[in-house]
């Protein structure tokens, strides 16, 4: 495709302004702070995401906890590949299965205490720069956690803390207290065309 000369300079002026005005909106931001952000919706990709963060964040050489509150027998591929990192990551499945598998509450409620109480672990110190929750909305959404509780922890952490919470159906009250909220949406996923999970996609 051919671009006139009256084309590309319109172009040019065009961009100018364009960045002129994200320059001025990113100067005019000065808030530093550590964000609570969550991960819901129906669709798939939530703890991916959150596990991008966590990549992203040992790549600047700072310490990252993750506590998985549903997962705990799964082999799965990122656990294998994070334990190159053992020196930053501290990494704690304490699932026990979704709850349809388990069939047990108490031994639900019991899992998911054990959790929050390494989740509070790394919520206490200052070292660690992100703290990963996986699944915890699902350990709220079925009231295996105390809601009042587990906001209390998180409104306590270091100041300069990031937490990302995982799950469906976050709870209102989390998603008032967050900084980022992601709706993941279902738009169309293999597993009801009777596709079974698969390794490197699903684990």
């Amino acid at each position: 495709m051919n671009v006139t000369d009256e084309e590309a300079a319109r172009h040019r002026e065009k961009m100018a302004k364009r960045k002129a005005v994200q320059d001025a909106e990113v100067a005019e931001k000065k808030i530093e702070k550590g964000l609570l952000i969550v991960h819901t919706g129906p669709g798939k990709g939530k703890s991916t995401a959150a596990f991008g963060l966590a990549l992203r964040m040992l790549g600047h050489g700072k310490r990252v906890g993750v506590v998985q509150f549903v997962k705990g027998a799964w082999h799965t591929g990122e656990r294998d590949a994070f334990a190159q990192f053992d020196d930053l990551l501290s990494w704690h499945s304490m699932g026990e299965g979704f709850t349809w598998e388990t069939q047990d509450r108490a031994r639900d409620v019991a899992a998911a205490e054990r959790a929050w109480g390494k989740a509070m672990e790394f919520l206490a110190d200052p070292e660690v720069a992100l703290v990963v929750l996986d699944e915890i909305n699902i350990a709220l959404r079925y009231d295996y956690l105390s809601l009042e509780t587990v906001l209390a922890g998180l409104e306590q952490r270091p100041a300069m803390q990031h937490v990302v919470a995982t799950g469906r159906n976050a709870k209102p009250d989390l998603i008032t207290a967050a900084d980022l909220v992601t709706e993941f949406g279902a738009v169309k996923h293999h597993f009801a065309a009777g596709v079974k999970a698969q390794l490197g996609v699903e684990f």
